[in-house]
């Protein structure tokens, strides 16, 4: 016969040693360093505003040549991928002294609400923000069907 136990989740918070087992306390709490300085890869922000005509997307990608930007529309799905390439060295004198490298690939998904009209969405890339309009396409109106 096989003996039925009572669990008690709070009983191992009743024999915690406050000063000896705090540093395995929170352990693999936090996912991500709180702190990520500047090995971590960047992020691209996104503000997509729209109007009556067209959705219009802003996207912050900083440090990337316009050549390395990709934006393909595949219905109301649109997605903006950038390749980042960052170096950066800190010299005294003749002699290197650190020297970081990052190369990588952001990008981004998301889906809008109506459809693109994809042969007049223009984009331009001004001061690390990409700027595209997308311009929505003209469909029929939604219909009622009766029902017989």
């Amino acid at each position: 016969m096989a003996n039925i136990t009572r669990f008690d989740p709070f009983s191992e918070m009743t024999r915690l040693d406050p000063f000896g087992d705090l540093d395995n306390l929170f352990k693999g709490f936090m996912v991500r360093p709180v702190f990520q300085g500047a090995s971590a890869a960047p992020q691209m922000k996104l503000d997509v505003t729209e109007d009556d005509k067209a959705y219009t997307v802003k996207a912050e990608i900083p440090g990337v040549r316009k050549e390395d930007i990709h934006i393909s529309v595949d219905g109301n799905l649109v997605s903006i991928s950038a390749e980042v390439k960052k170096e950066t060295e800190k010299k005294e004198g003749k002699k290197v002294v650190h020297s970081e490298r990052y190369f990588g690939q952001v990008s981004r998904s998301f889906t809008l609400d109506k459809e693109v009209e994809q042969g007049a969405a223009s984009a331009k890339y001004t001061d690390g923000v990409l700027e595209a309009v997308l311009p929505k396409k003209q469909g029929t109106a939604a219909r009622q069907i009766e029902v017989s």
